[in-house]
């Protein structure tokens, strides 16, 4: 196979590179590893907790949990299909703090202050309630709508968090991202908005864009000193793509380094010790690894309905009813119906918490899980964590995972931020709107009060809430992976462009500043050509 262009990953930032390519009539090839999104829970919203563990549609990838390698291991859900994550994550459109990146220009990423980035972020989205036009895209293939279903749970916790003293933001992605507010979701009409049916729907009915499913990346090929292609597996045989121009990995967090590693780009101590050739030695493949580790608080609910009831029975049916004829309703939900960003200290320049709450509890024994009796959660986000771990290749074969090592909690600051978290989400809790139909906490329970329980607590039952960043930063130095223009640093026709070249964390979920790094990669993509 030939084309000018290869991207290698249809991912949540994949597919808008290979659409923004073939606009410009380049022959572009993308290549994803899993199936076609033809799957029914990928398009129906609350099919979310059918796929958080499916086996064909998810790598099903685990990490080390706060203890390390003696601990428990945590479920890493990663998207294996057309849209990758944005194929089977939450929809939340969350774009993040303009702070983040602004830190990132002050780190010297030249072009990703927010001022550089929020153009970009306008000209990906549909925003179908209008908002500010200063802030919000009309007219993208994105389309970002509010909820279409809100149960009285969530307007009750959102009055309860005006009670404990935040105050209420009518658009957190607009000109007031701190506060209270309403959830924001990426969807078409009554299904989900994934950016393989969103960007690359469209895209592919041009003759130039091909799309090549089932298709695993084993290594890119090298010439010197330049990429020149890419070597892929597709039913069994190994097949040989050239691109003319460039090669675009698009992996994530995860597959990004993994590729790079298994290609030998990387640290060379590691890679020679399980036996890949050495092409470029660049040890910040696989480090800076940051990741958004939650610890949850939940009540059991009285005098009113969570989504535990509407998911089971009777109640199910006729939300199944309300969905295709309406378009509304339980199935329509994501995870989390309503946010507060704050900061742990007055002291924060910016948010760095994020509450998210969700009208529903979880099943504590079984991962995704949602509990038989009534209630509600708050997930407890330490926005901009100072823990850094690792992604390493354990073996040379593209079908081995690799080691992910996140050292959740490694920095004290981390459990600090934590615990001013969950005294806040508490405080809201005992506000009266929320109170007045609250049983009681849960979990962790009333019986976990001081600071070394709510932490130990923490450690033991906290997750992630699949936002992993970093692992192939963006940046000068020798610990950089890709300059400001996302080309890796000493080889030719080579670019990451996705979550993994985040210097930091955005301040909340990461799929929608991922799509903006999509737009900005396949822009300067075109600008360089």
């Amino acid at each position: 196979m030939e084309a000018d262009y290869i991207v290698v990953g249809a991912g949540s930032a994949g597919c808008v590179v290979a659409a923004r390519l073939s606009e410009t009539g380049a022959r572009v090839l993308l290549l994803e590893a899993g199936p076609k999104d033809n799957l029914l829970w990928i398009h129906v919203p609350a099919g979310i907790l059918k796929l958080l563990t499916h086996p064909i549609v998810n790598w099903n990838y685990s990490a080390e949990g706060p203890d390390g390698p003696s601990g428990r291991r945590i479920p890493w859900p990663r998207g294996k299909t057309l849209g990758g994550s944005s194929s089977i994550n939450g929809m939340l459109y969350v774009r993040g703090n303009p702070a983040d990146f602004d830190g990132w220009a002050q780190m010297g990423c030249r072009g990703w202050s927010f001022d550089d980035v929020l153009p970009l972020f306008r000209k990906s989205e549909n925003y179908i309630q209008g908002g500010e036009e200063e802030f919000r895209g009309k007219g993208g293939p994105l389309q970002v709508e509010d909820y279409r279903t809100i149960l009285p749970l969530t307007h009750h916790w959102i009055q309860g968090a005006q009670e404990a003293g935040v105050p209420f933001s009518a658009d957190l992605n607009g000109r007031s991202p701190e506060g209270v507010g309403y959830s924001q979701m990426t969807r078409l009409g009554r299904w989900r908005g994934s950016t393989a049916q969103t960007f690359l729907k469209e895209a592919r009915k041009r003759p130039n864009l091909r799309v090549e499913t089932d298709a695993l990346a084993s290594r890119l090929l090298f010439e010197g000193n330049r990429c020149v292609g890419v070597e892929f597996r597709q039913h069994g045989q190994p097949v040989v793509a050239r691109a003319a121009k460039e090669v675009i990995v698009s992996g994530g967090a995860v597959n990004s380094p993994h590729l790079l590693q298994i290609s030998g780009v990387g640290p060379a101590a590691h890679l020679q010790k399980i036996g890949v050739p050495v092409v470029h030695d660049l040890r910040g493949v696989g480090a800076n690894l940051q990741d958004h580790y939650v610890s949850r608080i939940s009540h059991r609910v009285k005098n009113e309905v969570s989504i535990n009831e509407l998911s089971r029975g009777p109640r199910l049916v006729r939300e199944v009813a309300k969905f295709f004829t309406t378009g509304r309703g339980a199935l329509t939900f994501g995870v989390t119906t309503a946010q507060v960003f704050c900061r742990s200290s007055p002291e924060k320049a910016s948010p760095d918490l994020q509450l998210l709450f969700t009208p529903a509890s979880y099943d504590a024994g079984k991962f995704g899980a949602l509990e038989d009796k009534p209630g509600m959660t708050v997930a407890i986000c330490p926005v901009r964590p100072d823990s850094r771990g690792t992604i390493m290749v354990k073996s040379s074969e593209p079908h081995v995972a690799p080691e992910i090592s996140p050292n959740y909690m490694s920095d004290p600051n981390d459990g600090r931020v934590l615990l001013a978290g969950m005294k806040m989400t508490r405080s809201i809790f005992a506000a009266p709107m929320i109170a007045q139909h609250s049983q009681g906490e849960i979990m962790p329970g009333p019986n976990v009060r001081t600071d070394d329980e709510l932490l130990d607590y923490a450690r033991q039952t906290g997750t992630t809430i699949y936002h992993p960043v970093g692992t192939c930063r963006m940046g000068d130095g020798p610990s950089a992976v890709v300059d400001s223009r996302l080309r890796v640093h000493g080889i030719g026709g080579l670019r990451v462009i996705d979550a993994s070249i985040m210097p930091t964390l955005t301040t909340g979920n990461t799929n929608a500043p991922t799509i903006m790094i999509g737009e900005k990669g396949a822009q300067m993509i075109k600008e360089d050509a």
